[in-house]
């Protein structure tokens, strides 16, 4: 009798911590219509809820635990010097987490706190900031650039005339591939950068196919501060990074050279990984690669999108974002080789995967883009149908980018599919874990 009180009051315990570790990103969202709920559907609820209680902090360990596992034997292979880590499930940041280091040949550790340069997951920041703005009516997806750029021409009138908002968040303009990145690099003012694409003869109609940009992507940022009077810098802090309480996340270089707790960009040579400098580029153009986070904030992103603070921005705008506009087609992207994947497009400012799992016929969706500057490389990828997030920040270009995001949505799964398990075996581990 003894040993089955103190089972309990352990039990208890567990319980009570998880909640604890849980609370703060509990919130009901104001978009699901309340519905009369019977006695019994109640207790059913409560009962379900003290099992999730239960099992979290046990899948909570059990993934981290394969997170460092799979992370030392990328660092002890040489493929990677550090990471920031953050996976997101429901309205809960399961893993804000660091591995390797901040700096090679120095003692120096990658924490959930250390800051990163996303580059072109800042586009995914832009995408959902002109639905923000489109959503109050101050924009709109079908508005020319020209309307808010009369510098800007493309080649021939016809084609200029032609070319909307929706056209450059989706990389469908016309423009050759990856046109003017050279100038965003130089750091030439975007004003600058719109009068010379008159020099760059379009390669298709507006809308019709899918060529990577940078500098025409940029001027989304130009055509918001025309539409609300403020920057984008402003734009993104106001509406998304305070109310969020994003605090590490910036779009100033200068801020970005007072971090103390910075992860530095790394390149390879013959002696190894050799740390680098903080560069100046694409803080001129935002909205293509300017922004920079860590692990914890970008847990916080993921989970407003996947629709856990409506206070902020309601899931049917953040929705648009996410609207499959243009298709990826070919096979030869690191993306189209994951598995199970049937299909790649391109929304607005994010790539849109479609995918089928094994023993399964039902397709589902990814959310995803990968981001690459200052020797950088970072992933960022969100499952609507699971309400499951993953964030991977590296400091050096790595081979591993192509496949950590599969490798880690397959380590959440096995791990959830463990854990599902009857209520009596759920007391039994919880007990046994302390």
């Amino acid at each position: 009798m003894q040993k089955h009180k103190i089972l309990i009051a352990s039990a208890l315990v567990i319980l009570t911590l998880s909640m604890f570790a849980t609370g703060p990103f509990h919130s009901k969202s104001s978009e699901i219509p309340k519905k009369i709920e019977t006695a019994i559907t109640k207790t059913e609820n409560t009962k379900s809820n003290k099992k999730d209680a239960l099992r979290y902090p046990i899948r909570q360990r059990k993934i981290q635990t394969a997170l460092i596992d799979y992370f030392n034997k990328a660092i002890a292979n040489g493929d990677i010097v550090g990471a920031g880590v953050s996976i997101v499930k429901g309205d809960s940041i399961l893993i804000s987490e660091g591995f390797g280091k901040k700096k090679s040949f120095e003692n120096s550790q990658v924490n959930g706190e250390t800051v990163f340069r996303l580059g072109s997951l800042s586009k995914g920041f832009a995408g959902i900031l002109a639905a923000n703005i489109k959503n109050e009516g101050k924009l709109n997806w079908t508005d020319k650039v020209s309307d808010y750029l009369p510098e800007f021409q493309l080649g021939d009138g016809t084609s200029t005339n032609n070319i909307t908002l929706a056209n450059i968040l989706s990389h469908t303009s016309g423009t050759p591939y990856h046109s003017f990145t050279n100038l965003v690099e130089a750091g030439l003012p975007l004003k600058d950068i719109a009068k010379r694409f008159k020099e760059v003869m379009p390669i298709s109609k507006p809308g019709t196919m899918y060529s990577y940009q940078n500098a025409m992507f940029a001027l989304c940022g130009e055509m918001m501060r025309k539409a609300t009077g403020e920057k984008i810098n402003a734009l993104l802090d106001d509406r998304f990074f305070k109310p969020l309480h994003m605090s590490a996340t910036t779009t100033e270089y200068e801020t970005l050279t007072h971090e103390s707790n910075i992860a530095m960009p790394h390149v390879k040579t013959h002696n190894g990984w050799k740390a680098g400098h903080i560069r100046d580029n694409y803080y001129n153009a935002v909205a293509a690669g300017g922004i920079s986070s860590n692990a914890h904030d970008m847990g916080l992103w993921m989970r407003f999108l996947l629709g856990h603070n409506p206070d902020v921005m309601k899931s049917t705008a953040i929705g648009e974002a996410f609207n499959p506009f243009i298709e990826i087609s070919g096979h030869s992207k690191y993306y189209q080789r994951w598995p199970g994947h049937t299909g790649s497009y391109y929304g607005f400012g994010w790539r849109i995967h479609k995918f089928i799992e094994e023993d399964s016929t039902a397709e589902k969706t990814i959310w995803h883009h990968g981001g690459s500057v200052n020797n950088y490389r970072n992933e960022i990828a969100l499952y609507p149908e699971s309400d499951l997030g993953i964030c991977v920040l590296m400091n050096n270009n790595s081979q591993i980018a192509k496949t950590v995001i599969p490798d880690l949505y397959e380590i959440v799964q096995r791990v959830y599919r463990e854990t599902a398990i009857a209520p009596k075996e759920i007391h039994k581990i919880a007990v046994n874990s302390l």
